[in-house]
């Protein structure tokens, strides 16, 4: 059977390429897919620095991290990488991080902003015209009991957001990840409660009915997320 771990990132969980290496070869790994992860400073949380070996070009994840993967194993790796779609020049730069780098896909978009934004939408449909999927990230509002450096960690404004830009972009492939998105598996009221929601899956959750809608709308099963969602 040919694995293909569908989200990664590297030196993530203190796995640096030589144990990461190791465990695709454990569990019989073929391929993975490697995601950047980079938004401005202010916009993730101090308590990532535990599961990455070092912020590096200012981001939790930069796309160089990705590079050096592949470069060291380019059979092992697929290279992804989001440039945030609010900088001026983000077209350019996946542009030719594609032509340069051979970038698969666009991800992992991870970002405090509403995900049909004008400036994300126009991204998304320059990948569709290029045949690269998007992978996002969705969590809802969780108050951390801080004020600073924020007082929670939301990241793409729920599922209405993005059911709205997937339906804007019908051409563009989307990749649903996360605990905003898999809560939605369910048609109770617990997806802005509590981040990974458990019990009986209940008949009208937004996600099945998104399935059911776009087409080109997909899922990855990794995470934490992906498992309780399942397991339901």
């Amino acid at each position: 059977m040919r694995i293909i771990d569908a989200h990664n990132h590297p030196d993530w969980h203190g796995h640096d390429l030589p144990r990461f290496l190791e465990n695709m070869a454990r569990y019989n790994i073929e391929q993975t897919w490697l995601y950047s992860w980079e938004c401005p400073a202010d916009e993730y949380d101090p308590y990532d620095y535990n599961r990455v070996s070092l912020v590096r070009d200012g981001y939790p994840i930069p796309f160089t991290n990705c590079l050096r993967y592949k470069q060291a194993a380019p059979d092992k790796f697929v290279l992804c990488y989001a440039p945030d779609p609010r900088r001026p020049d983000a077209i350019d730069q996946l542009q030719a991080a594609m032509d340069v780098y051979g970038v698969q896909v666009y991800g992992e978009l991870k970002l405090r902003v509403m995900y049909d934004d004008l400036d994300a939408l126009r991204m998304y449909r320059f990948c569709g015209e290029k045949g690269l999927p998007v992978t996002v990230h969705i969590d809802y509002e969780f108050e951390t009991g801080r004020k600073y450096p924020r007082p929670n960690w939301w990241y793409g404004g729920g599922i209405a957001p993005f059911a709205r830009a997937v339906a804007a972009c019908p051409q563009t492939i989307f990749i649903g990840h996360a605990p905003g998105f898999w809560a939605h598996i369910s048609g109770d009221d617990q997806y802005d409660k509590v981040p990974y929601p458990k019990g009986p899956v209940l008949p009208g959750g937004q996600v099945p009915q998104m399935f059911r809608t776009y087409p080109n709308l997909y899922a990855d099963l990794s995470a934490g997320s992906a498992l309780t969602a399942l397991s339901r």
